[in-house]
C-alpha cells in the first residue's frame, strides 16, 4: 500500500507506531497531541471525514470504540473504501475492520501483527475457514472476472463448502495455486465436458471459453488471446469493435480474455488498430514483414501476399504473437462499410494452453527440505517424475502425488529418457525432470533441452540450491572475505571429461580464490597437484560427502594432505572439495553494516 495514515490516541501508541514507520517509512503518523515526528491534528473525527479517501488504509491505535466511530459516517462500499486497521494500546492485539478483502486489510492486518508480535483478528470467513477469497483471486492473478448471476451466489456457496466444480482448462500461476489448494468441497475438471451440473451447486472457471452452464458461474479471464488485424488503409473503426466482440462471443471466446492486438507495420496508424487498444487496454505488437515470413497460415490471401509479401496479415500476426501454431479463431472477413473491409484472427497464448509441459527443477544439495518451494509444488503436480538417481536421494520423490509415476534415469540411456518424457508428454501431461543442485551446473540439461526444441516442446527450468552453497553452509563459512577473496571459482578436475585449455586446474589456481571443485574425488591426486602450483600447501581445504544427506561427511585439512583424506575415507564421486583461505575465516570484517552505508536500509 503506497498512502498510510497511523492514527496515534495515547502515549504507549505512539511507541508502537515509531515501530511500525521504521518497517513501513512511507506511513504517515498523526496524533491529537503534539508529538515528535506526528502531523498533528485537531481531532480524530474530524481528519478522518475528511482526509478518509485519501489514503489506502488508515491504521488506529487505541480503543477499538474510537475507531469505528470515526470511520461510521465515511463507510460506503468494500469496493471504494480503504483498508482500516485498529491495534490496541499495548500491542496485543491487530484488527481487520474494514475492506478485509478488496481494500486489503486483512493482508495490512498480518504485516503489522508480524511487525509488532501481536496476535492478528482477522473475521472474514474465507480466511479464516482458509479458502479462496473469491473476490480478490481474480486480482491476484491478472484475472477479470465475470458472473452469470450475483457474485455473492457464488461466493456464499463456495464459503459455506457446498458441492462447487472447478474448471481449469488453460494454466499458470494463478491454476496451479487452485490445483494445489483446493478445498475438499471442491471437485477439479480439465474439460467442460467432463462435468455433470447436476452434481454441483456452483461452477468455478480459469477459461477465455463461455460454456453453456445451467448453475451459478464464476468465470475468471485470463489475458491469453491474440487478436491479429488487418484492414483496408483508411478503415472507418465504426462499430467493428462491437462487430469483432460479438463474433468472439458467438464462437465462445470471452473478449475479458484479450492480451494484445497486432498488425503489420503498414498499418500501424491506422485509427482502427489504435481504438482496439486504447479501448480494450491490451498490449500493441506491430510487426514488419521480414518478421512475420515463414508463418503459415491457415488462410493465405495472394492479394494480401502481392502487397505484403506475406499470405496473411491478422492470423499471421496472430500465431506470432501467442507463439502458437494454431488459431482458436481462424481469419474472420468484415466490411460494415463502404471502402471499410477488415480482417481478424485470434490465437492463444501457446504458454498456458493445457497440454504436455516439462519443468526441469534443481532439487537442491539433497535434503528434501532444502528444495525450493515452487519446485516442492511442481513435484506435487507432476504425472512423471525422472529423478537423477545416483545423484538425487529418493526421498525428494516422496512430494509425488497418488498415481503418479516416479522414476530413476540411474540406468537409462539419454534416448531411454527422452523417450520416457515424450510419451507422457504427448498425452498432455506435466513432467518433472529432477536434477541435483541447480540444473545450470554439469546438470547435462543442454542435450535435453535441444531434444525438446527440437520436437517443439514446452519447458521451463526451476532453479534450485547448488551443493557449493551448502558446502559454505556446512563450513560455517563467507567465501568471499573482504580485502581478501572476491571471486568464487566453480569448476572440476580433468577426467573422462577434457577441460578446455584456457581452464586448467593450475591456471585457475593463480588467483587463490575460492575454489569449489565437483566430481572430482577419483582425480584427487592430480587436483592436489595442479592446485600446490599456486597455492601454498597449508591453505585450507575441505572435502565434503553428500552435503546435506543424512550420511553426510565433512573433513578439514590443508592443501598438502587433500589426497589422503580423500582416500583413507573412502570419499566418491558425489564429494564436493572446497580450497581456499576462506574456509572458516573469520579476520575479514565487512563495510557493509558500518556508519558510511546505513542509508542503504533506510528504504
Amino acid at each position: 500500500m503506497n498512502k498510510i495514515a497511523v492514527i496515534i490516541a495515547s502515549d504507549q501508541g505512539a511507541k508502537l507506531a515509531l515501530t511500525i514507520r521504521q518497517e513501513l517509512p512511507g506511513a504517515e503518523l498523526y496524533s491529537t497531541v503534539e508529538r515528535e515526528h506526528c502531523t498533528p491534528i485537531t481531532s480524530i473525527q474530524t481528519f478522518v471525514s475528511e482526509q478518509f479517501s485519501r489514503f489506502d488504509a488508515l491504521v488506529f491505535i487505541g480503543a477499538l470504540g474510537i475507531c469505528v466511530r470515526a470511520i461510521a459516517p465515511c463507510v460506503r462500499s468494500k469496493y471504494t473504501d480503504p483498508a482500516v486497521i485498529n491495534i490496541d494500546s499495548s500491542g496485543n492485539h491487530v484488527i481487520s475492520v474494514l475492506s478485509g478483502h478488496i481494500g486489503g486489510a486483512n493482508r495490512m492486518t498480518l504485516r503489522l501483527a508480524a511487525i509488532l508480535g501481536a496476535n492478528p483478528v482477522i473475521t472474514t470467513q474465507s480466511d479464516n475457514n482458509d479458502l479462496w477469497a473469491l473476490d480478490t483471486l481474480g486480482q491476484t492473478y491478472g484475472w477479470k472476472a465475470n458472473s452469470t448471476s450475483p457474485l455473492n451466489t457464488v461466493i456464499s456457496t463456495f464459503v459455506n463448502t457446498r458441492p462447487v466444480a472447478l474448471l481449469l482448462d488453460i494454466k499458470d500461476e494463478g491454476t496451479r495455486f487452485m490445483e494445489r489448494t483446493a478445498p475438499k468441497h471442491v471437485s477439479l475438471f480439465y474439460h467442460f465436458d467432463d462435468i455433470d451440473q447436476q452434481q454441483f451447486e456452483a461452477l468455478i472457471a480459469v477459461t477465455p471459453y463461455i460454456y453453456p452452464t445451467s448453475i451459478p458461474t464464476l468465470y475468471y479471464r485470463p489475458a491469453i488471446l491474440h487478436l491479429g488485424v488487418g484492414c483496408r488503409r483508411g478503415c472507418s473503426p465504426l462499430g467493428i469493435q462491437k462487430h469483432i466482440f460479438r463474433t468472439l462471443e458467438n464462437t465462445g471466446l470471452s473478449p475479458l480474455s484479450l492480451k494484445s492486438v497486432s498488425t503489420i507495420d503498414l498499418k500501424k496508424d491506422e485509427p482502427l488498430i489504435h481504438e482496439l487498444v486504447r479501448d480494450n487496454n491490451t498490449e500493441l505488437h506491430i510487426y514488419t514483414a521480414e518478421e512475420l515470413q515463414g508463418i503459415e497460415v491457415p488462410n493465405p490471401s495472394a492479394k494480401v501476399l502481392d502487397v505484403t509479401s506475406i499470405p496473411g496479415v491478422a492470423e499471421a500476426c496472430a500465431l506470432k504473437t501467442s507463439g502458437n501454431t494454431r488459431l482458436v479463431l481462424e481469419k474472420q472477413k468484415g466490411k460494415l462499410s463502404e471502402g471499410n473491409d477488415f480482417t481478424f484472427a485470434v490465437a492463444m497464448d501457446r504458454a498456458v494452453e493445457r497440454q504436455g509441459f516439462i519443468e526441469i527443477v534443481g532439487a537442491g544439495p539433497g535434503d528434501p527440505e532444502l528444495i525450493s518451494v515452487k519446485g516442492k509444488h511442481f513435484l506435487e503436480q507432476a504425472d512423471l517424475i525422472l529423478y537423477a538417481g545416483s545423484l538425487v536421494p529418493v526421498e525428494l520423490t516422496y512430494y509425488a502425488k497418488p498415481g503418479a509415476t516416479v522414476r530413476s534415469s540411474a540406468s537409462m540411456t539419454l534416448e531411454e529418457q527422452f523417450a520416457l518424457m515424450k510419451a507422457f508428454y504427448d498425452k498432455g501431461l506435466f513432467i518433472v525432470r529432477l536434477h541435483t543442485g541447480d540444473p545450470c551446473i554439469y546438470g547435462a540439461i543442454q542435450e535435453q533441452m535441444a531434444f525438446f526444441d527440437e520436437y517443439g516442446m514446452n519447458y521451463h527450468i526451476t532453479p534450485g540450491i547448488s551443493s557449493f552453497l551448502a558446502a559454505a553452509a556446512a563450513l560455517q563459512s563467507q567465501f568471499t572475505i573482504p580485502d581478501k577473496v572476491q571471486t568464487i571459482i566453480l569448476t572440476r578436475g580433468e577426467g573422462r571429461t577434457p577441460m578446455p585449455e584456457k581452464e586448467k586446474l593450475h591456471l585457475l589456481a593463480r588467483s587463490q580464490s575460492t575454489m569449489c571443485i565437483f566430481l572430482s574425488a577419483s582425480i584427487v591426486d592430480q587436483v592436489q597437484s595442479e592446485l600446490m602450483q599456486h597455492y601454498p600447501p597449508t591453505t585450507p581445504v575441505a572435502a565434503c560427502y553428500h552435503l546435506t544427506w543424512k550420511d553426510e561427511r565433512i573433513y578439514r585439512g590443508e592443501l598438502q594432505n587433500l589426497a589422503k583424506i580423500v582416500k583413507e575415507n573412502n570419499l566418491t564421486l558425489t564429494t564436493m572439495i572446497v580450497v581456499g583461505d576462506a574456509i572458516d575465516n573469520r579476520q575479514g570484517l565487512s563495510k557493509l553494516y558500518s556508519h558510511q552505508f546505513k542509508h542503504l536500509f533506510r528504504n
